[in-house]
């Protein structure tokens, strides 16, 4: 059946324009609503290409329109801003498949892919472990290990900054658009690029404290950060900012942990600043008396900081998987994927690092493995290999009638090897 595509914002860079050049070479229409200039320089077909230039109010009126021109597909990138939620509403009353991209669960080298919704909303959150082993095949497959680093990181920012930067210099043809971020487009331009610049630098201070720590000869927990505008994180959290996050951690720490443990907050790789976290974990110590005791990381590999902590606290971080991974314990405070009894700690904060108690490692395996096989494939948004690697498997995944989830016997996304 010729099926009709509608893509909404995508991630920074040329990913959705390729994707929708190959279902349309597949026989599909293919087209994309653009809310900015930046949307439009990334998407060059401007045959296929619909300017909503009007105020967000009359957004809902505008997407019901264009689902009634014969649109069967929903296409788009997180599933929380204003927008897309109004759109997703929007679809499901007609029936509409949802596709649904974010960033790779599993990170590095992995994206995901869903049906109907992503983190807390994605359909994985609401499955039992009981529901996860039925669908696993009685021989599971063991992925072959990725490196432990996230090579697209540069090309990360330099698309965020060149987005940003091309909203900022066609904000006229636009004059409605607002970002559904917290901060203007000229200030997310500047700290983008400040961020570009400053990389060499930060990666040097960033290896020099790690290696303190690393060899400081006490025991420590690693609290595992996110950015302060991942809208993830706050439609899936207890937390309103960063700060309320960084209380309860601290709060607890003091409360509950040895008094010879240190805690070390990770920041995101992303981190530019914007929240002054690292004043608040500051102010923060000094008030409950760890100030001796508690430290910060801006960014940084986080493997082998991870390789010698003693747990791991979140809200509802990806990076998470990498401690499940290693066995230690985690606390996470938000709705995601991973946050299942046996997986996770549900202990309240000060008990759990009283004692961490760690994740059942059957349990975890078997959910990464469902997950491998399901909606995490090989590949990246933003480098042009991860952008290959991903387009040769993902068009035949929206074509399935079956969700990621529901395919008991999908075929891995990765190279496999047989194991008992």
């Amino acid at each position: 059946m010729r099926r009709s595509f509608l893509f909404l914002q995508g991630p920074h860079g040329p990913f959705f324009y390729l994707l929708g050049k190959q279902l349309r070479h597949a026989g599909h229409e293919v087209r994309r609503v653009g809310f900015n200039g930046a949307d439009r320089a990334f998407w060059p077909d401007g045959g296929s290409y619909h300017a909503y230039r009007a105020p967000l109010p009359d957004w809902p009126a505008s997407i019901e329109s264009l689902l009634d021109e014969g649109v069967t597909d929903l296409v788009l990138y997180g599933d929380t801003r204003e927008v897309h939620i109004t759109a997703m509403h929007a679809a499901r009353s007609r029936g509409l498949r949802v596709h649904v991209f974010e960033e790779g669960y599993l990170r590095p080298y992995w994206v995901t892919y869903e049906r109907d919704g992503a983190n807390g909303h994605s359909p994985l959150a609401s499955m039992s472990l009981d529901e996860i082993r039925a669908k696993l095949p009685k021989e599971v497959a063991e992925p072959r290990s990725a490196p432990a680093h996230w090579g697209d990181l540069r090309q990360h920012i330099f698309y965020g900054a060149l987005y940003h930067g091309l909203v900022m210099a066609t904000r006229r043809s636009y004059p409605a658009y607002r970002s559904h971020r917290d901060r203007g487009v000229g200030a997310e331009f500047r700290l983008y690029l400040r961020r570009l610049m400053l990389m060499p630098a930060a990666a040097l201070r960033r290896r020099i404290s790690t290696a303190r720590i690393r060899a400081g000869g006490y025991p420590y927990h690693v609290a595992l950060l996110q950015l302060a505008h991942d809208s993830s994180a706050l439609a899936h959290s207890p937390f309103r900012t960063p700060a309320e996050f960084v209380e309860s951690v601290v709060g607890g720490f003091a409360q509950g942990a040895p008094r010879h443990h240190h805690l070390v907050f990770k920041a995101h790789p992303l981190e530019d600043g914007r929240a002054g976290i690292a004043r608040t974990i500051i102010e923060t110590a000094r008030r409950h008396a760890v100030s001796d005791r508690v430290h910060y990381l801006l960014g940084g590999k986080l493997g082998p900081l991870l390789d010698e902590a003693s747990s791991a606290v979140t809200v509802s971080s990806t990076s998470a998987h990498q401690a499940l991974w290693r066995g230690l314990p985690v606390k996470a405070f938000g709705e995601a994927v991973f946050c299942k009894p046996g997986i996770t700690s549900q202990a309240p904060i000060a008990a759990f690092f009283a004692q961490p108690d760690p994740p059942d490692p059957a349990a975890y395996a078997d959910l990464r493995a469902f997950m491998l096989r399901s909606s995490q494939l090989r590949g990246s948004y933003y480098s042009r290999g991860g952008r290959r690697q991903l387009l040769r498997i993902i068009c035949d995944r929206m074509f399935a009638d079956e969700a990621p989830y529901e395919m008991s016997n999908a075929t891995p996304a990765t190279q496999l090897t047989l194991v008992r």
